[in-house]
């Protein structure tokens, strides 16, 4: 299935003290107003008496039926962040205050108001490694209790295909799977072994099936395998067969790959060849993750790609571009993509999760717009 229309629409939300948008009411219609009830005259002088004739008989009138409304299909919004590492600084913030639910309180009203949202969680959750504290390093380790703060916060499944998730080992990643099962969300992009991993994870609102394959292409130590756990490797052979997996039990498809390197705003050509293999083998919408930043997005064979969203929760406060993403809603009727929205954000160094202040969020949008631009294919321009 391809999309056959999209909108490729840029809507800044500026959300300072603002709410999300309601979902759609019905069109207002005023209700037949009742006659209201007037004294009967009596005609004068009286009037002679009404001449009396035999009734004719009234012709049958066979009213022609109505015909039968077209149902309009059910819509359905999803949402995406970027990184989830609850470790570091972040956790060493959060265990000095005891809770750790601040991260998310600004934003999770509009998490909590799509019908279904993703996070993207790239550290262990595990009890096996100490916390490292508020120091550089690469072990991302954070506290298995997190899990039910993403839970809190409104998010409804965990998207564990990313390069950092086995940090601690085989036993850690178990622990997060755990972990996350146990606070009620559901799992993607990872398993007990690769068949597991590669698993679809399928959804089903007014009766249309939506697949989603989340693939990891970053650090093969992260990598499951067929007896190890780990995350889905994004290789050309693992690629087709979640995709034919997914076709085959979904009408929709959406891919979720963990790909690129870090640091760079516009994708590079590893991260394009993938997008293209994404959608001839049948992804209807492509969204991306990794580098830290957010990245351009484009548009193939009428199939959106949103490269990055940049980073959710981190405390990589060393540059202001690392500091800055995007939440992602699409909105789909039925089997239909009928719109996107960028909801830019800013992430403190402990990290608090704000609703980027006007200013700050049109520069994140005019760097995701020129990163774009020379990605684009002729439907791309004639929607700007």
């Amino acid at each position: 299935m391809r999309l056959r229309t999209l909108f490729p629409l840029f809507a800044l939300l500026l959300l300072l003290g603002c709410r999300p948008t309601a979902a759609a009411k019905a069109p207002w219609s005023p209700s037949a107003r009742s006659a209201d009830p007037s004294p009967t005259l009596m005609p004068w002088p009286p009037l002679p008496p009404t001449p009396t004739f035999l009734p004719t008989q009234t012709p049958t009138v066979t009213p022609t039926p109505s015909p039968t409304p077209t149902p309009t299909p059910s819509r359905v919004t999803f949402l995406f962040v970027g990184n989830i590492v609850p470790a570091r600084c972040v956790r060493a913030a959060a265990d000095q205050r005891g809770d750790d639910r601040y991260i998310y309180a600004e934003v999770a009203p509009l998490i909590r108001q799509a019908d279904y949202a993703f996070a993207l969680l790239n550290s262990a959750l595990t009890s096996q490694v100490p916390p490292t504290g508020c120091m550089r390093t690469f072990l991302l380790v954070g506290d298995p209790a997190h899990a039910a703060t993403m839970a809190w916060a409104g998010f409804d499944a965990v998207n564990v295909a990313t390069n950092h998730i086995k940090n601690g080992g085989d036993g850690a990643f178990l622990d997060t799977l755990e972990a996350l099962r146990g606070a009620g969300l559901a799992v993607l992009g990872g398993g007990r072994n690769v068949d597991e991993a590669l698993q679809p994870l399928v959804l089903t609102f007014g009766g249309v099936r939506y697949a989603f394959v989340a693939l990891n292409e970053i650090e093969e130590r992260s990598f499951a395998g067929q007896d190890t756990p780990g995350a889905a490797p994004l290789t050309e052979a693992n690629l087709q067969k979640a995709m034919q997996a997914a076709r085959a039990q979904a009408d929709v498809v959406v891919a979720l790959p963990h790909w690129g390197p870090e640091y760079h705003a516009t994708p590079l050509y590893e991260q394009r060849r993938w997008a293209r293999r994404f959608v001839e083998a049948g992804a209807d919408v492509v969204v991306g993750n990794h580098s830290h930043v957010v990245q351009g997005m484009t548009i193939l064979d009428n199939v959106p790609v949103f490269y990055s969203l940049g980073n959710f929760v981190f405390d990589q406060s060393w540059s202001l571009e690392t500091q800055q993403g995007a939440m992602l809603e699409l909105t789909f009727e039925g089997r239909r993509l009928v719109a996107y929205r960028f909801i830019p954000v800013h992430t403190d160094g402990d990290g608090t999760v704000h609703l980027a202040p006007p200013d700050e969020a049109q520069a994140i949008l005019q760097r995701i717009w020129a990163a774009s631009p020379p990605l684009a294919t002729p439907t791309w321009e004639a929607g700007s």
